[in-house]
């Protein structure tokens, strides 16, 4: 049983969101960027242009010195934040003034566990369900050892989000899928994010298996850079996530 089944557990955002896209017949478009890429003003302004322009949901990229799991584009946008000195207090900061500003669609920060666990666990996550964000992706975590990042979430009503990859072992995606909450991230490809110009072959019978598992709804990245891309993904999952290829565009603006 995932967490989101949990009899006491309140539908939230994430939930609605994903309802909203099954009722509509659609593919939903969650937004990737990276907060204070090219600027935190420029942030507080595109993402009300996203959901304006059809993202349902948006994750607000924690800058990190090390992100391993980016390609290139990102890696770029997260270095020239930090040298704007942008803190995971600032990206909670950011979050808080997009409630203000009448934002409305599930907020979730994604980063890496050490910046986390440097701010405090337990503070983050509070400070995060304060600033108004709905969900956490910790792309370096492993399931195996997230309890105390579930409890913490689990405490604060923010989904904990867990990523699976296609070389994900029929066990790890049990244990995600007893643990998971909001939706399942899969990675659709092994290597970092970035643009490409097709989909892994064995990204259907990937998701199969994740689907297989569980009822939560299943969201697709890393590669998703063209219309034919986000089709695939629809045909298969509940949603495409797109960053690279929206930060390849703020680049070039």
């Amino acid at each position: 049983m995932s967490a989101d089944a949990a009899p006491d557990r309140p539908p939230g955002r994430i939930e609605s969101a994903f309802a909203r896209m099954k009722a509509e017949s659609r593919t939903g478009f969650v937004a990737f960027l990276t907060v204070g890429y090219p600027d935190i003003e420029s942030t507080l302004r595109l993402v009300p242009a996203l959901v304006e322009g059809g993202a349902d949901i948006i994750e607000l990229g924690i800058p990190f010195s090390d992100p391993l799991a980016e390609g290139p584009t990102i890696q770029h946008s997260s270095y020239r934040a930090l040298l704007q000195g942008v803190t995971p207090q600032l990206c909670l900061d950011v979050a808080a003034k997009l409630r203000q500003l009448g934002v409305e669609a599930p907020l979730v920060p994604m980063g890496y566990y050490n910046p986390i666990l440097a701010y405090g666990l337990e503070a983050f996550v509070s400070d995060a369900a304060s600033a108004g964000v709905d969900g956490l992706i910790v792309v370096d975590l492993p399931p195996e050892e997230s309890a105390p990042v579930r409890e913490a979430c689990l405490a604060n009503n923010v989904r904990l989000i867990y990523l699976l990859a296609p070389t994900s072992t029929e066990q790890r995606i049990k244990l995600v899928a007893s643990m998971a909450s909001g939706f399942i991230y899969c990675v659709s490809v092994t290597g970092v994010t970035g643009a490409r110009d097709e989909l892994s072959p064995g990204l259907v019978e990937f998701v199969k298996r994740v689907r297989s598992n569980t009822h939560l709804p299943i969201a697709v990245g890393f590669g998703i850079s063209q219309p034919k891309h986000f089709q695939a993904v629809g045909q298969i999952a509940d949603a495409a996530v797109i960053g690279s290829a929206i930060i390849d565009e703020i680049g070039k603006s």
